[in-house]
Parts: C-alpha cells; sequence; structure tokens
C-alpha cells in the first residue's frame, strides 16, 4: 500500500481573503474617520445662530468632568463621537482652565481648537485719564472680574507696592489709562502689575531729568499730573494750569484745588460747600501748604507732560467758565473780578 499525497489548499485564496478583510478593515476604519471629521467640522447646533456660550473650566478639572460642564451649556450633542474627535485631538490632558465663550454655529473642532490652545474670554475694558483707584475697581467688579474691596486693598498692599517700586501708600497714579484686555482668571493683583507695567513702558529717561530742574521729585510731578488731569478739560490748558501750580509753590502759596478737596472726602454728593474747603484731610490744598501726599487720580501722559512743562507764563489764579474753560489771572484783584464774573452772577 502506497501513501497518497495530501493535496494542499491553494495559497491565492487565502491571499484574497486576507486582502478582502484589510480592505473591509481599513474602509471602516475610513467611514469612522470620515464620520468623526464630518462631525468635528459640523455646526454644534445648525439652529442654534451666533448667540455667544460663555462657559468656565475650572483649573485642575479632568477632561471628562469638563465634558460634563460642556453638555450642561448644550456645546456636546454627541458625545461618543465628541470623546472620540477629542482622543484624536489628544485633548484629554491638554485642554487648559478658564472662561470661554463661543457660539452654537461653531464646530466641535472649534471648541476643542480653543480648549487646546488656552483661547480665555478677554474683556475689552476701557480706562479714560483721570480715574480713580476706586472707580477702576468698580468698572472691574461690574464685569465680575475683581472684587471691589479686594481690588481696593491690594492696591495699597504695602508689600506689593515696594515691590513694584512706588512710594507712598497706594498705586493710584500709576494706573495708566489706556484700553486693556482683561480675563477672570487674572484676579486683583495680576490686573494692578498689568496696568503699573503699561506705566513703566510709558515712563521715559528725561521725566526723572525734567522734574529735578523745577527741585521736584518723579512722584512728586506724577501727583501734580493727577491734579492737572483733574482740572483741566482741555489738553491746550494743562500747561496753562500746570504754570499755575508751579508758580504758587515757587511763592510758598497755597495750591488751593479743589479736586485735591473732593478727593479726601468720604462723602462728596458732587456739590463742593465751603465746609468743605475748611476739611482737615491730607489732601485739602485749601488747609496744607505744597503738594498733597499723593495722587488724586491716574493722569494721562499729557497731563504728566504739562506738568513738567509749564507755559512760561506769570499766571497765579484761574477760574471756571462753566463752558469747560477757564479764566486765568496774575493778580488776586483780577480774579475776584473774573470770579465775580463766572461763577457769582452765574449762581444768580
Amino acid at each position: 500500500m502506497t501513501d497518497r499525497p495530501v493535496p494542499s489548499r491553494p495559497i491565492l485564496p487565502r491571499i484574497m481573503v486576507a486582502l478582502f478583510l484589510l480592505m473591509a478593515a481599513l474602509s471602516l476604519v475610513a467611514t469612522a474617520l470620515s464620520v468623526v471629521l464630518d462631525y468635528g467640522r459640523s455646526p454644534i447646533d445648525p439652529q442654534g445662530g451666533a448667540s455667544p456660550v460663555v462657559f468656565e473650566i475650572p483649573k485642575g478639572t479632568h477632561f471628562r468632568d469638563a465634558v460634563t460642564i460642556l453638555r450642561e451649556k448644550g456645546l456636546v450633542k454627541k458625545g461618543v463621537l465628541f470623546h472620540v474627535l477629542a482622543r484624536f485631538r489628544d485633548a484629554p490632558n491638554h485642554i487648559r482652565a478658564g472662561e470661554y465663550e463661543i457660539t452654537m454655529g461653531d464646530s466641535p473642532d472649534a471648541l476643542l481648537k480653543k480648549l487646546l490652545r488656552g483661547e480665555i474670554k478677554g474683556y475689552r475694558m476701557p480706562f479714560p485719564e483721570g480715574f480713580t483707584i476706586r472707580q477702576v475697581a468698580e468698572r472691574l467688579s461690574q464685569w465680575g472680574l475683581v472684587d471691589y474691596e479686594g481690588f481696593i486693598a491690594r492696591c495699597h498692599d504695602p508689600v506689593l507696592l515696594e515691590d513694584l517700586g512706588i512710594q507712598g501708600g497706594s498705586v493710584e497714579g500709576y494706573l495708566y489709562p489706556e484700553t486693556y484686555i482683561f480675563t477672570r482668571s487674572m484676579g486683583e493683583e495680576e490686573i494692578i502689575r498689568h496696568m503699573v507695567r503699561e506705566f513703566r513702558k510709558r515712563q521715559r529717561p528725561e521725566w526723572k531729568k525734567e522734574a529735578e530742574k523745577r527741585s521736584l521729585t518723579l512722584e512728586e510731578i506724577i501727583v501734580m499730573a493727577s491734579m492737572i488731569e483733574k482740572e483741566a478739560s482741555l489738553p491746550e490748558e494743562k500747561p496753562l494750569i500746570s504754570a499755575v501750580f508751579h508758580n504758587r509753590l515757587k511763592r510758598g502759596m497755597r495750591l488751593q484745588s479743589d479736586p485735591t478737596v473732593i478727593y479726601g472726602l468720604t462723602d462728596f454728593d458732587g456739590n463742593i460747600k465751603k465746609s468743605h474747603l475748611r476739611q482737615n484731610t491730607p489732601y485739602n490744598t485749601y488747609v496744607h501748604e505744597g503738594l498733597p501726599p499723593g495722587p488724586i487720580c491716574n493722569p494721562g501722559e499729557t497731563s504728566i507732560e504739562a506738568a513738567l512743562r509749564p507755559a512760561p507764563v506769570p499766571y497765579l489764579y484761574f477760574v471756571a467758565r462753566n463752558d469747560g474753560t477757564h479764566h486765568f489771572s496774575t493778580t488776586l484783584s483780577h480774579h475776584r473780578e473774573a470770579v465775580i464774573k463766572y461763577q457769582i452772577r452765574k449762581e444768580k
């Protein structure tokens, strides 16, 4: 009896089956990838429009909990696809905390990119020349960026003041008036540092030299600039008002500036009275000689320049004309005539 050879199976069909299975698997992967990418590019909610949706991812939030926050805001409609897309973008370990803004018309992919890049919502905040630290605090607190009392406390923090190189009792005078973009995550100290840093950027080396020429420190120039800021409505009058203050200082005359009186009051209702002029506050330049102990607002660059370079005029007095301009006088008799003309007769 002879052994018969066992017939072998053809190799080609097995290869064909393997190729078929591979192609089927690749087709499934491609289809799945296409579904995920289409989902990622599609609007979160086509009917949602362009209305902004604001949400916050707190520090230390796990990605799973972040998705819960997004779902509660209506930003995640298809959880499985969102998780797959997030894995594809390597998002679970790299999203950044903060406050964000997006619209329903944006895509899930755009949402993830914001979270990955840390494109935190910014608040555009204009701070005009002449704002005090209390006005700055009020504007910031209205938008929920700071606690009002907390901000005021930080503005007077001696440790922070020393670190910022500010002599005096507060950052008043050094919160540079500008339009800023702040985020809710910055906090009181970071905002203060940012505004003071802007002041330092604008500060020029010649300021100190010009101040010394007039026997003043740069800090005293900022004090005077803050007074000019509060007194002047028109830029062209700032050097004239500066001249009055410089001339009176040289003669040992009290500066008698109403804004300094107002700054020292805690119950000012907008109407300055003679009794206010007699109140013995540190800032009352009707009671005390020389400059007040610190700035009374945050002046702009034009006021600082005016304080450094007063107009070459002999004026010692000025009075408001009630139209945004002032009448300037050299003698007390002329000043009294102007007061009668522009103030007393106006009141009658």
